[in-house]
């Protein structure tokens, strides 16, 4: 019975100490391994595994192997902030897969990479055709990195000269039905604002699961109750609308009037409205 206890608390130690390692060590040890930092990954773990269960070993002496391979780890990662050869030799360099929509077979071979691997890589970028491929690089983490030719990629406002708004994080207002204060005081609106856009939606607090304020000032629910519909925020369209019939009231004034002043001022108003549309539009289309 003693070894199950001392397992245990082999475990719960080294849980512990692998934690503050792995913490050491950063975050790119999870989301972006290197070569070296996924063979002291899998030592530190072999170790730590060793360890727990042979209970003949020296607790200790386990334990400083492991914070020798994670010592080691963070100071690779350091040299390779501070010198590129050194990051170079550690982690590698992009190889170029496709050039000019034609595979590279020289640097496919050198990575040992079929086509079949490079087209499922090219499937998850959504790309099915390698002549659409402008350039290619196969990235050292294993991901691949791809550019369209230029008509093959989607259009863009700014391709279309288009000006767009920018868009801004959007506040979480209201969770599990209750007011987050903090974030209604940052997107610069009141309790009584909220209440009142409540109302209009005919939501009622505690039934909302989540609530949030937008870059236009607009507030979405999400309910508990699915089976209710939310209505959609309609200020946005309803100002360009409104904004719309005006000119085109403006504009039919100008062609029933005979004054030709009268004319004249119509038309000049209806000009200015219109320019305005086109300012707002790309803001107010939502």
């Amino acid at each position: 019975m003693n070894g199950y206890i001392e397992i245990l608390l082999r475990s719960l130690s080294f849980i512990l100490f692998l934690f503050l390692i792995t913490k050491l060590v950063g975050k790119k040890q999870i989301s972006q391994l290197t070569f070296f930092e996924y063979v002291a990954g899998i030592t530190i773990g072999s170790i730590a595994g060793e360890v727990v269960t042979g209970l003949e070993q020296n607790y200790f002496q386990g334990a400083l192997a492991i914070f020798i391979f994670g010592f080691v780890t963070f100071l690779s990662d350091y040299l390779s902030l501070k010198s590129k050869k050194f990051r170079d030799i550690v982690e590698g360099s992009g190889t170029v897969i496709i050039k000019d929509g034609k595979l590279l077979e020289e640097n496919l071979k050198k990575e040992k990479y079929t086509i079949d691997n490079i087209s499922t890589l090219l499937r998850q970028n959504n790309v099915f055709k390698i002549a659409d491929v402008e350039f290619a690089v196969l990235e050292p983490q294993g991901k691949l990195s791809v550019l369209l030719k230029k008509e093959n990629r989607p259009l863009t406002p700014k391709d279309l000269q288009m000006k767009v708004p920018n868009e801004k994080e959007p506040y979480t207002i209201i969770m599990d039905g209750k007011i987050i204060d903090d974030a209604l005081r940052w997107s610069g609106k009141s309790r009584g604002w909220l209440y009142t856009e409540l109302e209009k939606l005919n939501a009622t607090l505690d039934n909302v699961f989540l609530g949030q304020v937008d870059s236009y000032g607009e507030l979405t629910l999400d309910l508990y109750d699915d089976k209710i519909q939310v209505p959609q925020p309609q200020q946005r369209p309803l100002l360009l609308a409104s904004l719309k019939k005006t000119q085109a009231d403006l504009e039919i004034f100008s062609l029933s009037t005979q004054c030709e002043k009268s004319k004249a001022m119509y038309k000049k108003n209806a000009a200015t409205v219109q320019e305005i549309i086109t300012k707002l539009e790309p803001f107010l289309n939502g």
